[in-house]
């Protein structure tokens, strides 16, 4: 029998084939294939060259070895990438591959956890789920959060059920921390779409559960992330919550995280327009990051701190002291070094717009705030539509041409 057409994209994303891919469960798998095709057991056996009786046993749940697996996969159309294969048995550095790969079937999904098989968590639990929050961030660039939230919820009330079966397990730390990281990525798509209450909500769950683990640097983490999320509102909850994180970390803490922690805290001054504190805070960052150069991060921190990146920083500090100069030689600093995702250059985009704005350069201040509203819009973020917003009610100068197209923008991205 000649080799079948590819199944369609949508036959990957059903829950059931997902959890299926996960799990690898190819008696499953083969079911599902059986149904989207509308083969009998007997073509299915033509397919893979096998006798319809042992077909019969594999989907019953029938043991197979992984030459097998590899086998039926390549004859029915399975992508040998989502199941669990790498290119041999024992080659630990192709499994991990799969545990990335079998996830992005899953980061597409909203999983339900009927779905999920009820047994205690493996040694390889907690890798899948955290390969499930990695994926789900890299789509988070490119995709509204509205969309990836429910999964994310989904992915956590998961990793929680993994938890409950397993809590007396040796993989309790380990799936204490899977429960931090989601929960910390549920919490910036909820702050994303403006939903604060939610967000915190999620962000002193990540918390819990990072100290819970007994992971100070991921409790600081979290931490700190809350912090960065109230600075703007609050700069002096901001700068509390940063000294938890502190205590978290230590006194003699790793480079990265003291040189983000200081470059928090000098954000969280520079809104309360304390300039001097702000000033030594920047130092502090400074400081950090000459030390750490030629150290790798402690994880969950994946990328050292780098000049660029207290640059971005400096220029966002210069910004709330109406610093225009020197917020422009920073932010070029900042922006020759990093290209950020598009809902963060949104974000820098009305920043500058404030330096112009503060420049009396009004038509290029809302020509900037302009395009980064569109991005706003385009991605559904309401963190961004609101950030524009506040830069609008901000501005007292003339109505000129540019501000009023804004102000149709800001209305059509308001009642749609």
């Amino acid at each position: 029998m000649a080799s079948p057409k590819p199944l369609p994209p949508s036959f990957w994303d059903q829950p059931a084939v997902v959890a299926a891919l996960v799990s690898c469960d190819m008696a499953a798998i083969l079911r599902a294939i059986l149904a989207e095709r509308q083969w009998s057991q007997e073509q299915l056996a033509d397919v893979l060259e096998y006798s319809q009786s042992w077909v019969s046993r594999v989907i019953r749940g029938r043991a197979l070895t992984v030459d097998q697996v590899r086998e039926i996969c390549h004859r029915v159309g399975v992508p040998i990438h989502l199941v669990r294969l790498g290119a041999g048995e024992g080659d630990t550095t192709n499994r991990r591959q799969f545990g990335r790969t079998a996830a992005a079937a899953a980061a597409l999904a909203v999983i339900p956890s009927a779905h999920v098989p009820h047994a205690e968590p493996t040694d390889t639990t907690a890798t899948t789920l955290t390969a499930v929050t990695g994926l789900q961030r890299r789509l988070e660039a490119t995709t509204p959060a509205r969309e990836l939230a429910p999964g994310a919820v989904a992915h956590l009330r998961v990793a929680r059920s993994a938890l409950a079966r397993g809590a007396a397990s040796n993989h309790r730390a380990e799936l204490l921390g899977v429960i931090a990281e989601a929960a910390g990525f549920a919490a910036w798509l909820h702050a994303d779409m403006a939903d604060a209450g939610t967000a915190r909500t999620f962000y002193r769950a990540a918390i819990d559960a990072a100290r819970k683990a007994d992971h100070p640097l991921l409790a600081a983490y979290m931490t700190g992330s809350l912090a960065q999320f109230e600075v703007d509102e609050d700069p002096k909850l901001g700068l509390l919550l940063l000294g938890r994180a502190r205590a978290f970390v230590g006194p003699r803490p790793p480079a990265t995280p003291h040189a983000w922690l200081s470059c928090l805290e000098a954000l969280a001054y520079a809104t309360a327009r304390d300039g001097r504190a702000c000033h030594a805070a920047l130092s502090a960052a400074e400081r950090a990051v000459q030390a750490g150069r030629q150290s790798s991060p402690p994880w969950p921190w994946v990328f050292p701190f780098t000049d660029a990146k207290l640059a971005g920083f400096r220029a966002l500090c210069a910004v709330r002291l109406a610093q225009p100069d020197v917020a422009i030689a920073a932010f070029s600093a900042s922006l020759n070094s990093i290209q950020p995702a598009e809902k963060q250059r949104a974000t820098l985009l009305l920043e500058i717009a404030s330096i112009r704005r503060m420049q009396a350069e009004f038509d290029e201040a809302f020509t900037l705030a302009s395009r980064a509203l569109s991005t706003g819009v385009l991605y559904g973020s309401e963190r961004v539509i609101q950030a524009a917003r506040r830069f609008r009610n901000s501005y007292q100068g003339p109505m000129l041409a540019s501000v009023e197209a804004f102000d149709q923008r800001l209305l059509a991205a308001t009642i749609g």
